[in-house]
């Protein structure tokens, strides 16, 4: 197992290397970026905030009264390019980035004046409440959902709870939310929950007990927009691997021999089961911690690392960019390694050894 850990780790150098170069390349070709922008600031301004690159004011213009602020003189350019890092060539800030990268040096934010560290530290919180809650949540409705409709596969239970789950992932998440602020923050009926932030602005003077209240009650509509899909897919893959498992030999054997549902279902099947639900959580928790949450931080007002994201794509804010998906994809790659190690401690069975070999 120690040779399959150390390999696994040996290749997630040249994955992480492949996927921050593809990146690289495709932002190279990508039009609209920071100097670009900056050009087109200082264009519109008319150059009126020339000191954030240190220049002399507007003489750095074209100096015709009548083209001011529409051309950007060569030295101008260069000293933007300069700022920016665009002054060298794309392989050379590349293998600059990397070797950055490999120190957990991530840079400065092009556009807000931080450290890229400092950054997510600042968004984690929200993104890790919403993450978390909804992973958490979500695998404690659908497994035990997914296990009651394969039991009772084909009853009114099992039709109605399909009929249910269904539906919830056919309604968009942002969709459901704008629903949730219309009925219960405010909207057109009632005014039960607040519409934005993580937390009051009193928090810090309540209680321990209040400040808990206080965070669960922010919580509950992004939470229950975020839910509603989500368990669909995990509910169904659930119930479809216990009916096969229950279906097999040994369930028989094990019903012949005289014990109990519940432990042919919990002792032996649930095992076996479990395999295939555990082998998306990875990529279900990089999902929901990074990405889906986005509409939602959106809509109730929340700054985490998905809004981040959207606003340092929008803005090409690289060191932003490059930064967080750097961080995250070590991060999805160390848990897929997590996963397959779970594989093996929930089925002694799995030996990756020998399939390595």
């Amino acid at each position: 197992m120690l040779g399959y850990i150390l390999r696994r780790l040996l290749l997630m150098i040249p994955t992480l290397f492949g996927i921050l170069l593809v990146n690289f390349l495709v932002i190279q070709a990508a039009p609209g970026g920071p100097v670009e922008r900056t050009i087109a600031a200082f264009q519109g301004r008319g150059g009126g905030d020339m000191d954030r690159l240190g220049g002399g004011g507007s003489e750095t213009l074209n100096s015709d009264p009548q083209k001011r602020g529409t051309n950007i003189s060569p030295e101008l350019l260069a000293e933007i390019k300069a700022l920016y890092g665009f002054d060298k060539p794309p392989m050379e800030r590349f293998v600059t980035m990397i070797g950055n990268y490999l120190q957990f040096d991530f840079g400065k934010s092009f556009f807000r004046d931080r450290s890229v560290i400092d950054l997510v530290i600042d968004k984690l919180p929200v993104s890790l409440s919403l993450g978390l809650w909804t992973l958490l949540l979500t695998y404690g409705v659908s497994i035990p959902l997914g296990i009651a409709k394969a039991v009772r596969d084909g009853s009114r239970f099992d039709v109605i709870t399909s009929v249910a789950v269904i539906v919830g992932y056919a309604v968009p998440a942002f969709l459901f939310a704008v629903l949730l602020i219309v009925l219960f923050a405010g909207g057109s009926f009632l005014s039960i929950f607040p519409l934005r932030g993580l937390v009051s602005d009193n928090w810090e003077s309540l209680s321990l007990g209040g400040k808990i209240l206080d965070y669960f009650w922010h919580l509950a509509l992004p939470l229950t927009a975020m839910l509603i899909g989500g368990f669909a897919s995990l509910t169904l893959l659930t119930k479809n691997s216990f009916i096969d498992e229950i279906g097999k030999a040994y369930v028989l054997t094990a019903r012949a021999k005289g014990l109990r549902e519940n432990q042919v279902l919990y002792g032996h099947v649930f095992r076996n089961a479990m395999l295939l639900v555990i082998a998306g959580f990875p990529a279900a928790f990089i999902a929901t911690l990074f990405t889906s949450s986005l509409l939602i931080e959106v809509i109730f007002s929340l700054d985490g690392l998905g809004l981040l994201g959207f606003e340092a794509t929008t803005s090409r804010d690289y060191p932003v960019m490059f930064g967080t998906l750097y961080a995250f994809t070590l991060l999805g790659l160390l848990l897929q390694l997590l996963g397959d190690l779970v594989f093996t401690w929930i089925d002694p069975r799995i030996d990756f050894n020998r399939r390595e070999g």
